[in-house]
């Protein structure tokens, strides 16, 4: 077994799975993290989708794919044939609700499933992205094997992750809470390369975008205490804990400071 497969310490797989399934289906996230739930947003998605490259017809498959918007930017945009597919319910509901009233319902599917168990043939798609979720994934070998089986020969993987050195991370910055929050089981960037490699993925280009992570702390704390002052009972209900909210955010803060912490654009690309 190797160091990517390990099961976490403490919840299960499953359990964490499920629990970040709940945490970003939920309303609260959405007003903390706007539409993309990803540093850099839709300008970083674009990014993304530029070194793919993605035009009318390709088909795309979105892995946690969330509420869309990635898939919806991909099909309205770029006119790509994409897939969606989310651990959460909800969030496939909602994205499938998305696509009808954009009218993009033929170009964008959503459906629920495991990014570590992928219920698509052998070589599907042109592109795969996965959007600030790998570091979440308690299998990320895995979830890389099932990205190199689904992409055709030649096919690129686009991905755009928080990193982490986690040992030097401060202890505000672990536990399951954290790992909900992108951090606790986030790796280094050239970490991300090895696991893909492994899966027979060749890294083509990396670029890092850590100033999109503070600019999301910046975000999350501006609403956070404006939430407190107009909906100061959801984020009770959400679990946010508001008297730890501004350690952990100011311990984020200074991590990406220090470069233990931050964000990156990784694409890959599968061998003919």
């Amino acid at each position: 077994m190797t160091d990517q497969d390990r099961p976490p310490s403490g919840p299960s797989g499953d359990e964490v799975k499920a629990c970040c399934a709940a945490a970003y289906s939920s309303d609260v996230v959405t007003l903390l993290l706007g539409d993309s739930y990803h540093p850099g947003g839709t300008t970083l998605t674009r990014r993304l989708a530029d070194g793919l490259d993605l035009g009318e017809g390709r088909r795309v498959l979105d892995v946690a794919s969330g509420r869309g918007t990635t898939a919806l930017l991909l099909a309205d945009a770029y006119r790509a044939q994409v897939d969606g597919v989310d651990y959460s319910p909800a969030n496939t509901a909602l994205a499938q609700g998305a696509a009808q009233a954009a009218g993009l319902h033929e170009r964008a599917v959503f459906t629920t499933g495991d990014a570590e168990e992928l219920r698509y043939p052998d070589g599907m798609f042109d592109a795969v992205v996965c959007e600030c979720a790998l570091c979440t994934f308690p299998g990320k070998a895995r979830a890389a094997d099932e990205f190199a089986r689904v992409l055709k020969p030649g096919g690129r993987l686009g991905i755009t992750d928080v990193t982490a050195d986690r040992g030097r991370l401060p202890p505000g910055l672990s536990g399951l809470a954290a790992r909900i929050a992108c951090i606790a089981d986030a790796r280094p960037l050239t970490e991300y390369a090895g696991i893909l490699a492994a899966a027979g993925l060749r890294t083509v280009r990396t670029e890092r975008h850590d100033q999109a992570m503070t600019r999301m702390i910046d975000q999350i704390e501006a609403r956070l205490n404006l939430l407190r002052i107009t909906a100061q009972a959801k984020l009770t209900e959400a679990g946010i804990d508001l008297n730890a909210s501004p350690a952990v955010l100011a311990a984020a803060r200074t991590a990406v400071a220090e470069g233990s912490l931050g964000y990156a654009l990784l694409i890959a690309e599968k061998p003919r």
